[in-house]
């Protein structure tokens, strides 16, 4: 046992199937938290993190959508491309442009009554930048949610989509280009070749589009995530909060930064 996390067992394998140590801790200790890496844990240079359902409590374009009475319909597209079950980009461009002709003040709005940091991601965000680390938002949402969510929470830099505007209302298209699973994994490629060879990464997600993200990176963890995502990561937070990330991490609660 941890003793700076004294609920956070540590297990040291000299060889071995990580995969199988995985089936076997779920198999037997499921609800868990769990990292299984191949190499000591230490605190990572770079964090990256999806954003929906993941440092928020909520998918925002489903609470989008409420606002245009779509939610239901939208909901049921969203959980779909999450379970990996129909491709991000098509179901993204769907649900998009079901929204053609809502007020983009009603965005504000949406934000200020439906969008909450999942509990522990600010002291999360905090206490790894206060050791050092750079942290990313990159998401297949929108930057009008993105960058103040980011501002709120304390990450550096924010990747998202943009949604299109005329007139101030939706248009049903995006702006540019779409940030998908692809871009997230290189989203973290790019952010550690600017960190040195030795540098360290973190990657948390819950959807079947975090995938690349999450084993691209050093450490790839599921946040309460979808079982695809989950059978993808090096370990999973099943039963605590994001603060559970840093007990993983072995940094004393002591240490813990509060935003």
């Amino acid at each position: 046992m941890l003793d700076s996390c004294g609920d956070v067992l540590q297990l040291s394998l000299a060889d071995g199937d990580a995969g199988a140590l995985r089936g076997i801790l779920h198999k037997h200790f499921a609800p868990s938290d769990v990292l299984v890496g191949d190499r000591p844990i230490q605190v990572p240079q770079l964090l990256v993190s999806d954003m929906d359902s993941t440092m928020i409590q909520a998918e925002c374009i489903d609470e989008l959508a409420d606002f245009a009475g779509l939610k239901d319909k939208i909901s049921v597209i969203t959980e779909r491309a999450m379970q990996g079950e129909i491709p991000f980009e098509a179901a993204l461009r769907e649900r998009v442009a079901l929204l053609a002709g809502l007020e983009e003040g009603v965005i504000d709005r949406c934000l200020a009554e439906r969008i909450d940091p999942m509990p522990g991601a600010k002291q999360l965000v905090a206490t790894l930048r206060a050791k050092g680390c750079r942290t990313v938002l990159v998401t297949g949402g929108f930057h009008h949610f993105a960058d103040p969510v980011a501002d709120q929470i304390g990450f550096e830099r924010a990747v998202g989509n943009r949604l299109a505007v005329s007139d101030g209302m939706l248009t049903g298209e995006l702006d540019g280009p779409v940030s998908d699973a692809s871009t997230k994994e290189r989203t973290l490629r790019e952010e550690m070749a600017g960190l040195g060879e030795d540098a360290v990464s973190l990657a948390i997600g819950d959807g079947a589009n975090d995938i690349p993200m999450l084993q691209a990176a050093d450490w790839g963890i599921a946040f309460a995530a979808k079982p695809i995502a989950r059978s993808a990561a090096d370990g999973w937070i099943d039963r605590g909060n994001l603060t559970s990330v840093l007990k993983l991490l072995n940094i004393p609660e002591k240490e813990w930064v509060s935003k």
